[in-house]
């Protein structure tokens, strides 16, 4: 089945392990200068297209991967969830495959595959003996370049695209807790809406929906080819050129900016659903998009390093059984809550947000964590943080640059999401020196500067019984209560 990803990240770190570049000329044909150490070469091709291959000759596999940046972000009212869906739409044929052909052949070849969608990008993959990238690479230029299905295919497919809203959304309180705080949280800023779309866009969407998508945005100036494993990369190349690189060009349609307005004030709301425990989220509005070419002093500079920063915060206060919210909240007898998370998303285009969570056991209510929550970052912000946390922090982010060289689907993952993000092919590397580099006091500035009132918006679960049978529901006929001004506990401010 294929998948959409949450917008959510959590720590950069986990986030790489699961979950453009700057203008290249068109006649490019040799790699740029990517790190030599990395064993990273990258191309773009005449058509505008990136190729990135890193070889990895440990085992006999390969990992082909396509990343289109267009994701969530880039749908317009109406219309949402149409990159999801067009996502599913690609597996359903081309003028030389039947619908489901795709995935027969690539499981013939020995190999897997699936897709994912995210805010901000598309991605498909297959992993498959290391002789068979080519045959992948040319099934997958074919549909890239020509995918084709008719209505019925789509009046189907649509159907199962509801159902997975339905069963990881509908049916999820946690899920439908995050999507109304996102919905409240941003006004103006396409991140408001979920990536698998409302309910009342997927009713209403039609099949010239996501063909309409599908010829704005799969363009080749607007994808990216990642292999990696054993293979050679002249090879690879030169498959690339003649499958991907016959793709005629296209122009990229512009992308319009969605600035959020500045928020005025603090943002609550209420979320009733047929739930076992409370839960509240507290989300901080923090910078955005991270630019590792920015000169010192500029504006865009400093703002990468604050998001950096606040990266080493959420691990600081979570990244760890014995960090800062845990011990304070779900250790030992004085307890409070029975799980707690701290997150930032670092990388990916758009708005982020820094969101602190928990879970409250029996006998403590959702208003006493809040306040637990942020008590710990206002201690944060008036004693700052140790070097030992600093360290051992860290000390995990250097471990995982090993680690996660054991895969190589992470590897290709990883390529994939900094091209996306517009960092470089070595962008991993230049960020564990970044985040090495932070300091202590840096901590402590970004705690006191960005988790006043008027970046916040918090949302609670209240649990609600489940319906009797017979009857519509256990739920009131006003499930989501938004209060734009209530008072909050006290907080720090900018």
């Amino acid at each position: 089945m294929k998948y959409h990803l949450a917008c959510r990240a959590h720590h950069w770190v986990a986030a790489l392990l699961l979950c453009s570049l700057l203008p290249l000329s068109a006649s490019a044909q040799t790699a740029t200068a990517a790190s030599a150490a990395s064993g990273v070469s990258q191309f773009t091709l005449a058509n505008g297209m990136t190729l990135i291959v890193k070889p990895d000759r440990r085992a006999p596999t390969a990992v082909h991967m396509l990343w289109v940046r267009v994701g969530s972000i880039d749908e317009v009212d109406g219309t949402s969830g149409v990159a999801h869906v067009l996502e599913h739409m690609l597996f359903k044929g081309t003028p030389d495959l039947k619908p489901g052909e795709f995935s027969r052949q690539v499981a013939a070849l020995g190999g897997r595959e699936n897709a994912f969608t995210s805010k901000d990008y598309t991605g498909y993959y297959q992993q498959v003996p290391a002789q068979r990238v080519e045959n992948v690479m040319k099934l997958e230029a074919d549909r890239f370049a020509r995918n084709q299905w008719a209505d019925a295919e789509f009046i189907k497919e649509i159907e199962v695209v509801k159902e997975e809203r339905r069963l990881r959304t509908e049916d999820n309180p946690q899920a439908r807790l995050y999507e109304a705080l996102l919905a409240t949280a941003f006004t103006a800023s396409p991140v408001r809406r979920p990536i698998v779309g409302w309910m009342s866009d997927l009713d209403a969407m039609t099949p010239d929906d996501a063909r309409a998508f599908y010829q704005r945005w799969y363009v080749p100036a607007n994808a990216a080819v990642v292999v990696a494993g054993d293979v050679d990369v002249a090879q690879v190349k030169a498959w690339a050129d003649q499958y991907y690189g016959a793709i005629a060009a296209r122009a990229l349609p512009l992308r319009k900016p969605r600035a959020e307005p500045l928020q005025a004030g603090l943002r609550r709301l209420d979320f009733k659903a047929v739930a076992k425990q409370a839960q509240v989220l507290l989300a901080f509005k923090v910078p955005g998009e991270v630019n590792l070419q920015a000169a010192p002093g500029t504006p865009a500079h400093q703002q990468t390093q604050d998001a950096l920063a606040l990266t080493v915060l959420a691990s600081v206060l979570d990244g760890y059984s014995g960090a800062r919210l845990p011990r304070a909240l779900t250790q030992g007898p004085a307890r409070l809550a029975d799980r707690v998370d701290a997150s930032h998303q670092l990388i990916g285009r758009g708005p982020k947000l820094f969101t602190l969570e928990a879970v409250p056991i029996e006998g403590k209510t959702t208003g006493q964590v809040e306040a637990a929550l942020r008590q710990q970052i206002t201690k944060l912000a008036a004693e700052g943080v140790s070097e030992a946390e600093l360290k051992r922090v860290k000390t995990q982010w250097i471990a995982n640059e090993t680690y996660k060289l054991d895969s190589v689907m992470n590897q290709a993952r990883e390529l994939g999401i900094y091209w996306i993000a517009g960092l470089p092919p070595d962008g991993a590397r230049e960020l564990v020196v970044r985040l090495r580099a932070v300091t202590a006091q840096q901590v402590q500035s970004v705690a006191a500067r960005y988790f006043g009132d008027d970046q916040l918006t918090v949302a609670t679960l209240i649990p609600q019984a489940a319906a009797a049978p017979g009857l519509p529901g256990g739920l009131s006929n006003t499930p989501l209560v938004v209060r734009p001004t209530l008072a909050a506990p006290a907080a720090l401010r900018p």
